[in-house]
Parts: structure tokens; sequence; C-alpha cells
């Protein structure tokens, strides 16, 4: 358990852990338009938010301390480790970074730069051939990109949880929900009947269990 002198005021670990993420995403996304800074740079205010909270000053610790002392006695909420809310609050008192919450996000933001640099690539060469991307992972959802977006954010507020986050996310999805549309219809312009053939047999973000001939 770190100390709780320690445990926040970081700010150093704030910027160092930002950048990184940030950087990171941006090595894969690339954005070029504007639509794609905007959705970029919406990810980046989450990830400032949530290292904030994390190393810097936690807000939320401090504006549910007094429900949070009550329902769970006896824990050290300035420390570090407490701040991994949802494995305190499911009973988890072993390391966090050990539970199962703080696994299952890892797997999430994994397999969200995972499909974040499967999908860049993709349409990296699409665009190079000048054609509709459709394969790899467009072959399964027509907006991967954003998805991973998504999938990495949530794999952060299992990790950390913050009011400001939890309050950012259902915004950002629709957000992207919005982009999405607005790029569909700029492809559409620009592909014409392939888009729409391709449309028609691919999901815009939940791909489908099974793969049927259309």
């Amino acid at each position: 358990m770190n100390s709780t002198e320690n445990a926040y005021g970081l700010w150093s670990l704030v910027i160092i852990n930002s950048v990184f993420f940030i950087l990171f995403a941006f090595s894969f996304f690339k954005p070029q338009s504007r639509r794609d800074w905007r959705t970029f740079g919406l990810y980046s205010a989450f990830i400032v938010a949530l290292f904030t909270e994390m190393y810097g000053f936690p807000l939320t610790i401090y504006f549910l301390s007094g429900w949070l002392t009550e329902k769970f006695p006896g824990v050290d909420f300035l420390s570090h480790d407490a701040g991994h809310l949802l494995e305190v609050m499911f009973g988890w008192r072993a390391n966090p970074h050990f539970g199962p919450f703080h696994i299952l996000s890892i797997v999430f933001i994994g397999g969200g730069f995972w499909l974040l640099a499967s999908a860049w690539k993709v349409l990296y060469q699409a665009a190079q051939r000048n054609e509709l991307a459709n394969t790899g992972p467009y072959a399964r959802i027509r907006h991967p990109q954003y998805v991973a977006f998504v999938l990495v954010m949530f794999g952060f507020l299992l990790q950390w949880p913050t009011l400001i986050t939890l309050f950012m996310f259902p915004v950002l999805l629709l957000v992207y929900a919005r982009l999405a549309r607005a790029e569909e219809r700029d492809v559409e312009a620009r592909f014409g009947e392939r888009w729409r053939e391709y449309a028609a047999r691919t999901p815009r973000f939940i791909p489908q269990l099974s793969q049927g001939t259309s």
C-alpha cells in the first residue's frame, strides 16, 4: 500500500503517462483530417482527465469521501491502491493490480490498441490504392478505429473510474457515433454503390457473431 503523502501530487507521472498513451495511440491512428483530429483530441482529453485523478488530484475521492469512508471503514482512500474503486467496492483486498477488474481492463486496453493498429494498416493501404477499406477489421465492422478508442477508454474506466471520465464516456460515445455517420456520408459520396453494398453486409460498430452470406 502506497503511503498517503506520496499517493497524489505526482504531476510528473500525470504528464509522463498522458504523453505516453497519447503518443502511443497517435503512432497507430495518425490523424489527418479535421474529423480525425477531433476523434483523437477527445480521446486525449479523456486520458489527461484520467491520469490527473490517478496521480495528480483525486477529485472523485474527495467528492465521495463521506460515503466511501462510511461504506468501507478502515480503507485509506488517499492511498494509491484504494483509488482502484471497483476492486475496493467489490471486496478485493489483495493487490488491486491483480484484481479481476484491473486484469479485465488490461484485456480491453490491449485489445483496443491492437484493433487500432490493425485498422490503421488496412485503411492506409486502401487509401494508397484509392480503394474502399473492407478487409481485416473493416470486414467485420465499418468503424474499427472508433471502436478501438472506446475499448481503450472503457478499459481505463474499469481500472480507475472517476466522476469526470464516467461523465465523459457516454458523451464521447455519442460524439463518435455522430462522427461515424458523417464519415459514412463522405465515403458514400466517394464510392457510391460499392459503399452501399459494403454497408449492407457490415455492421457499423458491433460485429456479428457469425458472418453469413448476404
